[in-house]
């Protein structure tokens, strides 16, 4: 369990905007626990989790300043 925490601690640490650090956060508890449902593959789980989520953050941030005419 305890490399799991540091994944996250440092997950927060790196992250510079709420929505990114949102995202990871987000994303890593799902892949944390699909990744431990698939064979007990928490860590991987949630790493991809995290990068997977902050892409989809970041993404999804883009597109609201698009539409509200800030590029």
């Amino acid at each position: 369990m305890k490399p799991t925490a540091l994944i996250l601690a440092l997950a927060l640490i790196t992250s510079a905007e709420a929505a990114d650090a949102k995202g990871c956060l987000k994303g890593a508890v799902v892949g944390g626990v699909a990744g431990h449902l698939a064979h007990h593959h928490a860590i991987l789980g949630a790493a991809v989790g995290c990068a997977v989520g902050h892409h989809m953050a970041h993404k999804k941030m883009v597109e609201e300043r698009r539409a509200a005419g800030r590029h």
